[in-house]
This record gives structure tokens, C-alpha cells and sequence, in this order.
């Protein structure tokens, strides 16, 4: 039977509502995009292309299954408050979701980012049909989304999955405002870390870089160094494998925990999989419990640059 979801996905420089129908899968059938702007305006401008898509569409009380928001955290996804993100300023305990049943008559729920692209990968993704998956971001930062006996698991306060914040190794690129962090490695903020101090030890030495001059090392991005990798370039190469050295620690330390049949890994992991995916199982094999990483599987993301649509929705058709 088919189900009718809308989709709020709340960033900080624009705000997507999303239409889409349910029926196995999911097709997302429409999207209107705006900027964030204040808070009030921006909460206007939700309900005001919420009510043109519904118009837009036929949609009404009745058809619609339910809403889904997604939202950077801090959040309470139990009280369907949005607890100031640092990427949302002002936006300090606005009880969304209540507003959203208030003004349409419809269900609503709301969860931090990384859950939401845990349950569409889930769902809809790379760990459709699993009982017991880890998503991890993989992005600007690490975050995990964990899917735990056929359930989203945020914990007791959503604080869940907050694995970027595990410390690794006593030094290294900081993340999640840890030095040696999970994050600090395993994130593209941490990759461009490790390759600036890299960078820097060439020119210090007298030796140069034909991909970044000098003056442009406070600027290299992780995407930079993925691209020489993939070109194989000798130190992306070193600089990747020792992300990706960190990476499999981290997913071994999980998989010892969780037991979980399938990671789902997204963004920078997804995009390079060939440079990753040989050191990652190499590190497994040494520390992981072999019964548990026999039955886990490291994929890449499925659902691509619209991740964002689909776990905003995907909250929506999670709710029963």
C-alpha cells in the first residue's frame, strides 16, 4: 500500500521540504529548497512551502502518513525539540514538531542528522533488509546513526552514536575537540589536518609539492588529497592510508561492540572506497573478533548527494 511522507531537512545555510511516496521503496517525487535565514522567518517559510507542496500535490490530513524532520543536533527527538545547534543559531528548545502537528493536523517526528541517514540507508540504502546496521557519516565530521534489533537507537538522551568523539591514539589531527580522536582521523576535516602537517614537513625540508604551493597549505581540503590519491600520488596515498589505518581501528571497535551485520559508510568513504577498503580490511582482520567480522560487511552509502531528502522522509516512514 502506498504512503504519502513529507520530509523537512533543517541545515544551516537552506531548508529543503521534500515529498515522496512510500511503497517498498521510496520515490522522492518533489522538492522546494530556501535559505535559512532568522529563526521566525525560517520557521514561517517551512510552513509556508509545506502548505504549496501539499497544495501542489493534493496533499491533506488525510493522505499524509506523516512528516519527518531532520536537524543537526542538539535535539530531543522524544520531545520533538531542537536544543540550539551550533549551526542554527537562535534556535534555542523550539518545540518544531509540535508546531508542524499544530498548523497541519498531521504526525511528526524529528531526529539528529546521522540517525536520519541511518534509518534511509537503512530503509531504502545500502542496509535494506539488516536487522542490526552502524551509518557513519564520514563528512565534515563523524557521526554514526545505529540501527539495533530492526530500531533506531538513539539512547537515552540522543547522545547515541556519538562515535567521533572515541580517542584513538593519545596525539593526532583534533576532532570533536579531541586530539587522536575518531574523528580527528576518520572525517575530512581531520584528513586535511593530517595533510597539512604533512605539507608543511615537505617545505620546511626544502622539498615541494607539484598539487599545493606553500602559501596555499592552510587551505588543502580532503578532496584534494583523495584526488592526487586516486592519480597516485606517493604522500595522498600515505596521508589516506593512515586515515584509513585509524578508520578500521574505529570500525573494529564497533563491530566488537555491536555485532552488527552491515556498516554503512558515506560521503569521503563512499567516494573513494578503492583507497580505503584494502587498509580498512587489513586492519579489521588483525583487530576485530573474527566471528563478528565474518558476518559484517563494510559498504559505501548507496543514496548518494540526496541523502538529505531521503532521511528526512525516511523518518517520516518510520513511524508505523
Amino acid at each position: 500500500m502506498e504512503r504519502k511522507v513529507l520530509g523537512i531537512d533543517i541545515g544551516g545555510t537552506k531548508i529543503a521540504v521534500i515529498y515522496a511516496r512510500e511503497n517498498g521503496g521510496i520515490e522522492l517525487v518533489d522538492k522546494m529548497v530556501f535559505p535559512t535565514t532568522g529563526v521566525d522567518d525560517t520557521i514561517h517559510n517551512i510552513f509556508l512551502h509545506l502548505e504549496r507542496m501539499m497544495e501542489k500535490h493534493g496533499l491533506n490530513t488525510e493522505n499524509v502518513h506523516a512528516a519527518g524532520i531532520s536537524c543537526g543536533g542538539p535535539l530531543s527527538s522524544e520531545r520533538g525539540v531542537v536544543m540550539s545547534p551550533p549551526n542554527l543559531q537562535g534556535w534555542d528548545n523550539i518545540p518544531i514538531v509540535d508546531m508542524v502537528k499544530e498548523r497541519f493536523h498531521i504526525r511528526c517526528a524529528i531526529q539528529n542528522d546521522a540517525n536520519a541517514c541511518a534509518l534511509a540507508e537503512w530503509k531504502f540504502g545500502a542496509g535494506k533488509g539488516t536487522k542490526n546496521m552502524v551509518f557513519l557519516t564520514f563528512g565534515t565530521g563523524l557521526g554514526a546513526g545505529l540501527i539495533i534489533n530492526g530500531q533506531l537507537y538513539s539512547g537515552t538522551n540522543d547522545n547515541a552514536g556519538e562515535v567521533g568523539h572515541i580517542r584513538l591514539a593519545p596525539f593526532g589531527p583534533v576532532g570533536y575537540g579531541k586530539a587522536g580522536s575518531f574523528e580527528g582521523f576518520a572525517s575530512g576535516g581531520g584528513i586535511a589536518q593530517l595533510a597539512r602537517t604533512r605539507l608543511t614537513e615537505k617545505y620546511q625540508m626544502g622539498e615541494t609539492v607539484g598539487w599545493c604551493a606553500r602559501a596555499d597549505v592552510d587551505a588543502v581540503t580532503a578532496q584534494q588529497v583523495a584526488l592526487q590519491a586516486q592519480q597516485g600520488d606517493a604522500m595522498a596515498l600515505e596521508i589516506i592510508g593512515q586515515s584509513g589505518r585509524f578508520l578500521g581501528q574505529g570500525l573494529a571497535v564497533l563491530i566488537d561492540i555491536l555485532n552488527p551485520e552491515c556498516i554503512v559508510i558515506g560521503s569521503i568513504y563512499a567516494r573513494n572506497e578503492s583507497l580505503f577498503a584494502p587498509v580498512v580490511q587489513e586492519v579489521l582482520r588483525r583487530e576485530a573478533l573474527g566471528l563478528s567480522h565474518q558476518v559484517c560487511k563494510i559498504k559505501p552509502a548507496e543514496l548518494g548527494e540526496q541523502i538529505g531528502d531521503y532521511a528526512a522522509v525516511s523518518i517520516a516512514a518510520n513511524l508505523s
